[in-house]
């Protein structure tokens, strides 16, 4: 069976066409500058060299024609008619509470992606236009999306809810839902067969890092919470997106400087994050080259970086009490973690054994999930386990009860849900 897998973005179409039946990939490439006079195709061959097929000005609909064309190509080509293609895959990136796993994509399903533009305004769309587009292209073809909030489904109220009025999660749908879904899932089982252990009885941490990132806690094959939120936007810093910020500070630079809604997207998505810190680039090697030349601001940036990537390991090692495996899907960021004086406040790593950490090799790592330091809030020493209450603004907001929390207890005691 060959599968055609796509990644429509707003200016790019990647895709791979796959052969079950062997698990081998026939090809591979990508169309970039969509919508640009300069668009182009860039191909792998089986024998790893690439290429490039000029294509100039295009639309979504005109850069999956190229990708076929591509794909049937008498010189470069891998099948011989597009009928060979038996299914299309489609990642998605925003299924809300829609969507806990792949479907087969109809009617129903396109219009309940389509619900889901307004909170993510900047993929559903372009997703959409390649679930079009390859419609019109393979009629009579099944397409499954693919969802990257799918698999966070399975995380808890206590995981996923704002601490802000219950009725904009009623009304609205603000809600933590997480992304990377696909990469979580794969790297969480695929740990686990690699260290011979059944997932189901495991706690995983996994960390998706690259120009985006996000951490997720794998109990026993499920998210059970995740560092993203509503976008893309919260949680680690990364390559433009500024990760977690007081939300004050953006109503304090809107009143200054007179921003819209509109600007402020832009600026956490687009100017932000390891771009925005350094000014040099949001490209990692960029960085490590200015850090290496001696400039201090891109060593900053870099220092902000793995902080906060070893700041967000910390809760889901609370949460996982217990045996922990900890996945980076970046060799090069496992190395700079691991380097990083840092990483020993919070918890303790060390390589699974027979790993040896080289430039080569192994992203896998051990972590103790075992706090050598009590935690401290207010004053007060904690264990691990025991509740901490920072503010009771929030459960007022959420329980709509009180912040009062002999009430609170008190209700919970009673049954009440929402307490």
């Amino acid at each position: 069976m060959k599968i055609l897998v796509l990644n429509s973005g707003s200016s790019s179409v990647k895709y791979k066409l796959i052969d079950t039946d062997g698990e081998k990939v026939l090809a591979e490439g990508g169309v970039e500058k969509i919508g640009l006079a300069d668009g182009f195709l860039k191909y792998k061959r089986a024998d790893g060299s690439k290429d490039i097929v000029e294509l100039g000005l295009t639309d979504h609909k005109g850069a999956i024609e190229a990708v076929l064309r591509q794909l049937t190509d008498k010189t470069e080509g891998c099948i011989k008619s597009y009928s060979e293609i038996d299914a299309v895959g489609h990642r998605v990136v925003h299924g809300g509470e829609k969507f806990a796993k792949s479907v087969i994509i109809d009617d129903a399903v396109k219009e309940m992606i389509r619900q889901c533009y307004d909170i993510a305004p900047l993929h559903n769309p372009a997703n959409m236009t390649g679930i079009e587009a390859m419609e019109a292209l393979l009629p009579g073809v099944p397409q499954v999306g693919v969802f990257d909030t799918a698999f966070h489904q399975t995380m808890p109220a206590k995981s996923f809810m704002y601490a802000l009025p219950y009725k904009y999660y009623e009304e609205d749908g603000v809600r933590r839902y997480g992304f990377h879904g696909t990469s979580h899932r794969y790297v969480s089982q695929r740990v686990a067969e690699i260290l011979g252990v059944d997932i189901h009885s495991v706690k995983i941490i996994t960390c998706h890092v690259g120009n985006g990132g996000s951490i997720t806690a794998v109990d026993g094959g499920r998210s059970v919470d995740t560092s993203m939120g509503l976008t893309p936007t919260e949680g680690l810093m990364m390559g433009t997106r500024v990760g977690d910020i007081d939300p004050g500070v953006l109503t304090y630079l809107m009143t200054k400087h007179n921003l819209s809604a509109t600007d402020v997207q832009r600026i956490i998505n687009k100017e932000g994050g390891i771009a925005g810190v350094t000014e040099i680039s949001s490209d990692m090697r960029e960085i490590e080259a200015a850090v290496a030349a001696g400039n201090e601001r891109a060593r900053l940036g870099l220092e902000m970086y793995e902080q906060r990537i070893t700041k967000y390991k910390f809760p889901p090692v609370v949460l996982l009490i217990g045996v922990v495996i900890a996945y980076f899907t970046s060799a090069a960021v496992s190395r700079a973690i691991m380097s990083s004086s840092s990483v020993g406040t919070t918890t303790t790593f060390t390589l699974l054994p027979g790993v040896e950490m080289t430039a080569s090799t192994p992203r896998a790592l051990l972590a103790s999930a075992s706090i050598s330091t009590p935690m401290k809030a207010s004053g007060a020493q904690t264990s691990a386990r025991s509740p901490v209450w920072f503010s009771p603004t929030p459960i007022a907001g959420v329980t709509e009860i009180s912040s009062d929390m002999r009430e609170i207890e008190a209700a919970v005691a009673a049954g009440n849900e929402r307490a």
